[in-house]
């Protein structure tokens, strides 16, 4: 859904304020964590001088109550400019995020060997010289490849059977030199004349459109500006649609650019008033129609342009939105198939529409909703419709024909697994590719023929250092939540590794914008695993492992229920012998910093680490804040504090910021962020272990800065697996094996 890429990774996704003084917040007994047993931290020789941040404190009142914040200093008034320009982040902010990285370094600079022997294992787990599964579209088949020791994609195509080789574009040599530099897309005109692509040289995800004739190499002089960094060509290939992002970041406008005009008189098709919807802009599969989307978590409304209508056409309404219901459009036909939550569909379903007149009066059933069965995504192709469902928290692929006549279901047999669909460019598509992996399968891609229901193997993921998944079991069972509610987990670890309590546990979770953490295969966790760790994914409250009643039992005033599902996830591996009493580490990111963040306040006594990536930890301060780019679509998520005394007290309960604690002892804390990511803005985990520091026992608390890059970190991959090194070196001292050696190395 677009919406889910408002704060996610990974990807990502995705505030507000609290009481008084050193707020301490207990009006929510549930809170109440028990005392840590003590214990000697693994930085204990470490440590050093960590720096202090300078207390300037601000008093904030709302709704009567007020409270003080000393170090939203760290917070760049011209945060805007540090966006588009880090140099021009304040002195004393840099001196401060600087003296963190240098203590960081400092203290564990013990761990570098490990490091690098972490980093050495999971660049031997990468196919360097890997490619994509290439996709054909017309007389040419186009992938993506990447060379050995190269750090960028380069984008390539073959005609349709194979043959020479065209480079449309070459992500090492676009970025050689850059200190960061993503290629986001690479967007082939209809005609196959061209590339539209989109880069961001900085990390804020302002990225630059430029187009490339394939055959001379030569550009078209213009560069559009501040966009999404995708375009979506006009049948004629002689303009793009594109979303234009404003000053916040925030996707405002979608305009029309016609090739060798100056993007300034870009044509305006449409633009969004409500700070609290996001914009979005596609071409449905069949090729006939632009989709011009306005969403949030709650409501969405679409738009249509003819893809063969002249530059600056009127886009036409196909329903107008309503509150709490929700719509997804694809074509096919006479008809717009629409995947909606409409008429308390609460897992949705699918509806059609007659395209001159979509209006809900006029949308008749296609496909039932069924309680318990999430439609969370569907393909129309020429001949089959292909829909993809959650069913019991495991995915599933449905294949059948407009008529509903001939339906059925592609089978798999492991107790917990991942697919995905890539529906290529093309709508008479005979063959429908998707991938499929399991925490101990490595990824594999497959052509499936959806009239012979023939499933021709194109790709298995190549681990060149080795990979035996036999040597590893893969677990799904079901933890019994406060309330009674079921929580899956899934388990990783070594068939060798004994559940009899002592074996180190690390636990990974995320719990919102209704995003489920699938049962993907990851390479790099290896490097934990073969050491004898856990991995565990606790699928909370918040996502939608279950469906979307799933993820409305974890937001809003219920967000509470996604840390008490993530503490009695750890609290119930730790009772089953999956790990050591009180030594888990948890590990989340961005929305998940949120989760590791409240969840250490509500049962410290469970935890012996936390690594909590760009962490969304100051959701008070930020949720109040209007300004910041995605606050306003956000409300619906995590509650209006500015207008809603309600939603502030919920938020001020839980906001990691607030909520430090002086009674219990904090595990170690690793949080890490990016200077130019507006996701999630680089003060708030600079905040967060200030305050830590000031108020909490336990310990240490470390913050380390990309100061080159946004909320994904380093776009280069081996880079990305040198910031995972450190992650997972934290985490291995934390569990006390920095020693230990790999399985494949004993």
């Amino acid at each position: 859904m677009p919406w889910k890429s408002l704060r996610t990774l990974l990807l990502l996704t995705f505030t507000v304020m609290i009481s008084a003084g050193c707020g301490q917040k207990t009006s929510d007994k549930t809170l109440e964590p028990d005392m840590r047993a003590e214990s000697p931290s693994p930085f204990a020789t470490l440590a050093g001088d960590a720096p202090v941040a300078e207390k300037r404190p601000v008093e904030i009142e709302q709704h009567g109550e007020i409270r003080v914040d000393n170090y939203g200093w760290l917070r760049d008034e011209n945060w805007q400019s540090v966006l588009r320009d880090p140099s021009v982040l304040r002195e004393d902010i840099r001196e401060q995020l600087t003296s963190e990285n240098d203590y960081y370094e400092s203290a564990t600079s013990d761990l570098e060997a490990l490091r690098e022997t972490l980093f050495a294992e999971m660049r031997g787990r990468i196919k360097e010289d890997d490619s994509s599964v290439p996709t054909p579209d017309g007389p040419y088949a186009y992938s993506v490849r990447y060379r050995e020791g190269g750090e960028y994609p380069v984008y390539v195509r073959t005609t349709r059977n194979g043959g020479d080789e065209t480079i449309l574009f070459d992500g090492d040599v676009e970025g050689e030199g850059e200190e960061f530099f993503r290629v986001v897309s690479v967007n082939h005109s209809p005609n196959h004349e061209m590339i539209a692509y989109g880069v961001d040289r900085v990390g804020s995800e302002y990225y630059d459109i430029r187009v490339r004739i394939i055959d001379s190499g030569e550009e078209f002089e213009e560069t559009v500006p501040s966009t999404d960094g995708s375009a979506v060509w006009a049948a004629d290939s002689e303009s793009f649609y594109y979303v234009e992002r404003d000053d916040n970041q925030r996707p405002k406008r979608i305009k029309q650019h016609v090739l060798g005009t100056d993007p300034a008189d870009d044509i305006l098709v449409y633009e969004e008033a409500d700070d609290t919807m996001f914009l979005t802009v596609n071409k449905s599969q069949s090729g006939e129609f632009i989709l011009i989307g306005s969403v949030k978590a709650t409501t969405s409304e679409y738009r249509y342009v003819r893809a063969d209508a002249a530059p600056g056409a009127e886009p036409v309404l196909i329903a107008p939105g309503v509150e709490d219901q929700l719509y997804y459009v694809g074509h096919h036909g006479d008809y717009f198939y629409i995947r909606t939550n409409a008429d308390d569909a609460v897992d949705f379903k699918i509806v059609r529409a007659p395209i001159d007149n979509p209006g809900r009066d006029h949308w008749e059933e296609w496909l039932g909703h069924r309680a318990g069965v999430y439609v969370e995504n569907f393909v129309p192709f020429a001949d089959r419709i292909v829909v993809l469902e959650r069913k019991d928290a495991l995915p599933r692929i449905v294949v059948s024909d407009y008529d509903g006549e001939d339906s059925y279901e592609i089978e798999f047999e492991e107790e917990a697994y991942y697919l995905g669909l890539q529906p290529g460019y093309e709508f008479d598509a005979e063959s429908v590719r998707y991938t499929y992996e399991s925490p101990s399968t490595p990824e594999q891609t497959f052509d499936f023929n959806m009239s012979s229901r023939e499933r021709v193997l194109r790709k298995t993921q190549e681990i060149p250092s080795g990979h035996n998944p036999d040597l590893y079991l893969v677990e799904r069972f079901f933890v019994t939540a406060d309330d009674g509610a079921e929580i899956p987990v899934t388990v990783l670890r070594l068939k060798t590794t004994k559940i009899d309590g002592n074996a180190p546990l690390l636990l990974y979770g995320y719990g919102s914008y209704g995003i489920t953490m699938e049962a993907w295969f990851n390479s790099s966790i290896l490097s934990l695993v073969d050491r004898g760790v856990v991995y565990a994914v606790a699928h909370i409250r918040g996502g939608s492992a279950k469906g979307r009643q799933w993820y409305l039992d974890g937001k809003y005033e219920k967000k509470t229920n996604s840390f008490k599902d993530f503490a009695r996830s750890a609290e119930e591996l730790q009772n089953r012998g999956y790990g050591r009493k009180g030594e888990t580490v948890i590990y989340g990111g961005s929305a998940g910093g949120l989760l590791v963040g409240a969840t250490v306040n509500l049962r410290a006594d469970l935890f012996s680490g936390v690594i909590a990536a760009v962490p969304f930890v100051d959701v008070l301060n930020t949720i109040s804040d209007a300004s910041l780019p995605l606050t306003p679509p956000e409300w619906v998520e995590w509650g209006d504090p500015i207008n809603d005394p309600e939603a502030y007290e919920t938020i001020a309960a839980y906001s990691p910021y607030e909520n430090i604690r002086s009674d219990v002892e904090y595990p170690p804390i690793l949080a890490t962020a990016g200077l130019t990511d507006y996701r999630v803005t680089y003060w708030e985990p600079a905040k967060w272990v200030a305050r830590l520091r000031d108020e909490a026992d336990g310990g240490p608390f470390f913050v380390k800065t990309n100061m080159e890059a946004g909320h994904a970190g380093s776009a280069a991959r081996f880079e990305r697996l040198k910031e995972r090194a450190h992650d997972y070196a934290f985490a291995l001292r934390v569990l006390g094996l920095t020693e230990a050696v790999p399985i494949s190395h004993r």
